[in-house]
């Protein structure tokens, strides 16, 4: 066949996706096999490849690809997350663009929208990831607004609530002006900044004493109920019973004593705001507090912000100082640095408002999932470091708010029938609600346009908690034949940012709903960041085009790329030469099989030199195949791949092709080559879940297939015995070989002049590695010899000396002089390590190793010493 000179990844990625597809190799129904399971975190619908997604898929493919080597039914479901809060503002935005506001049509109308919207631009992400390799079942994609899916939260939710585990709460909460929705804790991105504390003063009511309060929010002083100071602070004593006057507002106030209060921060006086701080809620609920909220939705002052009214949080907090100022009232202003909480999805600092919202008591839901990670080890992280996180986070979980003030996504299944607090049914569907409404009011004339749905929606992370049961339908029919099978799933493959939002929801889900764990094991990506270690996105313009890169490097080149420095957990320095480094590994393999498929093939026998190397690939492939599983076995992916690479890169192509390539423009025997194949093809294998592309590519190429016999559903390579002498013999043996190619490069003798080799006594060295010694080395003959000669350059390996005689070949006197200066350097060298060695502080306080490695510092010192001056005594005589 004709094989083109370059590997064009671009001209053959699209062809094998498509051969892959055609013959459903990704397909995956339940059968006799084991099950192996991945399910994808679902992307949000909004999403574009980015190079996070690439990390994380390309993973996750390495894992089913290998697992379906392994003879697995691998399945590995795709699908994506409908993403509320980013979808919703995606869908704001466009409607914004054609002049509507969504506060002017209906629901249904904007749900409309919203469908359209994820129609046309949803799922586009899918199909990247069909570009990187990705070999997802798609038959099977999910999407969480699925009819199924949606039945399958609605039902979760009123199991909850009937087992009185969600409930309705008038809480202090997480607002995001922006998004215009509350958020859950987790939520909430808390961020050191640079801000500024103010010292205002508040008048003491019939008096004309006033008092000083520090601040960091002078905007909320009109939303103040009251002034509270430590009853034990003896500066205020004077203040007990008194009443202060609010600034600006001139509210009457009073000042109240509670122990919360903080002495020595501040000024020990603090201002009491409840719609607008949880803490001083809780205070305001104690003292029965007035509660003024002075925020809109949208974080501008609302009626009771009096002239600020529709003005910006922010603008006002400029302007109410300055008329503070004015007033007399400012008494100063220090630069100060605390932590503000923003949104996690819009990075809109965030508002804590109190708000009617629905709750997910967690403590006892929690603890289930806690004991499976830590005590009986059913869930295992990969790297363990983040059990530590996880224990953090649930031994301290606190009930998550899972109500959203948003249009996109399950509507809450809570119906009203009347205007009291406890006026609503929650049930899985209108008919049912009516029929419960009639019963729990007694009104039997109520209709179904006597009730009103809840307004909100769940949070998105309450429909993927459910992911790896909802998938196979395991909410709706627990007992179906899918989820018995596919179930408990095997690897979960995510970023260590969600193990709150989305890891540990899930293992409390498979607990409460299945009884078992969701998954076996859960291995967590590093972030990817550039290589100033700066975390990549799209506001720092550090992110590069992932499809780019693979039109530039091709999908397998960037896999490779990414793979080779992401360590579990460890966050990868990404830099583009690593994709050049993973175009150049596909071109060495391409290169490869062009030269393996030149050669001519005769009957004749087999040469000695190709036997043994045969013999000694196959040693070496099994050793790096035991190193390969055990990687693999531990999660240390990149170590897996490097295993590979150094493999096929340094032992197939650079040592391996060299010892059995026949002579110039002579044939090789058909033994000899059948071998170089097979071996050939189980390098493809072992490869093929980091190169898929390329693996399938050489694969096909080899010999005509059928489609049973494709690459992508061949068999993963077993590991043999072989004679275990081999391995450390070839190493002896590739260090006399590397040592003549040294002789011969710095002595610039070229590789066509044939030399001899001496050995001199020698010992514990095999003679039937000579054919490969004189084949690669060019070297005549081998001969052993008593004493060392004259005019022949030394070289050791091990204990051995050897000697190759190339006077004739070289400058005597340049020679002479390089090996003097070298012998200067080494002396020196030497005399540094053993006054080292000779410092008692230094031996008795340096850890051991790095005394042993000192003293072998001397040793190797002296030996080179013994050998450089043999040289120079030998050389000086000729």
């Amino acid at each position: 066949m004709d094989i083109p000179s370059k590997y064009e990844p671009q001209k053959i990625e699209e062809k094998w996706y498509a051969y892959w597809l055609e013959h459903q190799y990704f397909r995956s129904l339940p059968d006799d096999r084991e099950p192996y399971t991945i399910v994808i975190p679902p992307p949000n619908v909004t999403g574009i490849l980015h190079m996070g997604h690439m990390l994380n898929n390309t993973l996750q493919d390495v894992l089913i690809r290998r697992a379906r080597l392994l003879g697995k039914n691998a399945c590995w479901v795709p699908g994506m997350d409908h993403a509320s809060i980013a979808t919703e503002a995606k869908v704001v935005a466009k409607l914004k663009e054609e002049g509507i506001h969504k506060s002017d049509i209906s629901r249904e109308a904007f749900l409309e929208h919203a469908w359209d919207w994820t129609n046309t631009y949803g799922g586009v992400i899918l199909e990247q990831l069909k570009k990187l390799g990705c070999s997802c079942d798609w038959n099977r994609t999910k999407f969480t607004m699925d009819d199924d899916m949606s039945a399958s939260v609605i039902k979760v939710f009123v199991d909850l609530y009937k087992k009185g585990l969600i409930y309705k709460g008038y809480r202090m909460v997480n607002w995001d002006p922006e998004a215009k929705t509350t958020l859950s804790d987790e939520e909430v991105i808390f961020e050191e900044k640079q801000g500024q504390l103010f010292y205002l003063s508040y008048a003491i009511e019939g008096t004309s004493d006033s008092l000083t309060i520090a601040t960091t929010r002078p905007e909320t002083i009109l939303g103040d109920t009251a002034i509270c100071i430590h009853p034990n602070d003896e500066r205020f004593i004077h203040l007990h019973g008194k009443k202060a006057v609010v600034p600006v507002c001139n509210r009457v106030i009073p000042i109240i004593l509670d122990e919360y209060v903080d002495m020595e921060f501040g000024t020990g006086c603090l201002k009491v705001t409840p719609a607008h701080d949880e803490n001083d809620w809780k205070l305001g609920e104690k003292h029965q507090l007035e509660t003024i909220d002075i925020f809109n939705e949208d974080a501008t002052l609302n009626a009771n912000g009096l002239h600020y009214k529709n003005k910006d949080r922010f603008i006002v907090r400029k302007e109410i100082v300055k008329e503070l100022e004015k007033l007399g009232a400012l008494a100063k202003v220090e630069a100060y640095t605390n932590k503000v909480g923003t949104s996690e999805r819009t990075k809109a600092v965030i508002e804590p408002r109190l708000l009617d919202q629905w709750f997910l008591k967690m403590e006892d839901l929690a603890k289930p999932a806690l004991k499976a990670v830590l005590d009986t080890q059913e869930v295992r992280f990969f790297p363990k470091k983040f059990e530590n996180t996880y224990k953090y986070w649930m031994e301290n979980i606190r009930d998550w708010n899972i109500s959203r003030q948003l249009w996109w996504g399950q509507q809450i299944p809570a119906f009203y029938y009347g205007d009291g607090a406890a006026d609503y049914v929650v049930t899985e569907n209108v008919e049912e609600a009516l029929k419960l409404a009639k019963e729990q009011s007694g009104r039997s004339t109520l209709t179904i346009s006597d009730l009103r749905q809840d307004e909100d929606v769940l949070d998105t992370w309450f429909s993927s908690w459910l992911w790896p049961i909802s998938v196979f339908g395991g909410i709706l029919e627990p007992d179906n034949k899918e989820v018995n099978y596919y179930y408990p799933t095997n690897d979960l493959v995510t970023g260590p940012d969600i193990i709150f939002f989305w890891v540990a929801r899930m293992i409390v889900a498979g607990y409460e709903f299945r009884d078992t764990r969701p998954f076996d094991n859960v291995f967590f990506t590093g972030l990817v960041r550039d290589k100033e270690r700066r975390k990549m996105s799209k506001q720092l313009g550090n992110s590069p085009d992932a499809l780019k890169l693979m039109e530039d490097y091709g999908a397998d080149g960037v896999r490779v790329g990414l793979m080779l420095s992401a360590a579990a957990g460890n966050d990868l320095l990404f830099d583009e030469s690593l994709c050049q480094q993973g175009k150049n590994f596909a071109n060495k393999i391409w290169n490869a099989f062009r030269l393996v498929k030149g050669w001519e093939v005769t009957k004749q026998p087999q040469p000695d030199a190709a036997a043994l190397g045969v013999a000694w690939y196959e040693a070496k492939f099994n050793e790096t195949l035991t190193e390969i599983e055990d990687h693999f076995s531990k999660y240390r992916i990149s170590d897996a791949l490097m295993a590979i690479y150094k493999l096929i890169w340094d032992d197939f192509c650079s040592w391996f092709l060299e010892i059995v390539k026949p002579a110039y423009q002579q044939p090789i025997d058909e033994v000899t080559y059948a071998q170089v194949i097979s071996l050939f093809e189980k390098n493809l294998k072992i490869l093929h879940p980091f190169m898929p592309f390329l693996s399938e590519e050489v694969w096909q190429c080899m010999s005509d297939r059928t489609p049973e016999e494709a690459l992508v559903i061949s068999s993963w390579p077993e590991v043999k015995k072989c004679d275990p002498n081999l391995l450390p013999e070839f190493a002896y043996t590739a260090e006399v070989i590397s040592s003549i190619r040294t002789i011969r490069k710095e002595k610039n003798i070229p590789l066509k002049e044939v030399l001899n080799l001496q050995a001199l006594n020698l010992q514990e060295v095999s003679s039937r590695w000579d054919a490969i010694i004189k084949k690669l080395a060019n070297i005549a003959a081998i001969d052993a010899i008593s004493a060392a000669p004259e005019g022949a350059i030394s070289f050791r390996v091990k204990s051995n000396e050897y000697f190759v005689p190339v006077t004739g070949a070289i400058d005597v006197e340049a020679e002479i002089k390089k090996i003097k200066e070298e012998l200067t350097y080494t002396r020196g060298f030497l005399k540094s390590v053993v006054k080292k060695l000779s410092n008692e502080r230094f031996v008795s306080n340096a850890p051991e190793q790095v005394v042993a490695m000192e003293k072998k510092k001397a040793m190797d010192a002296e030996e080179k010493i013994v050998t450089l001056e043999k040289s120079l005594a030998g050389l000086a005589e000729s």
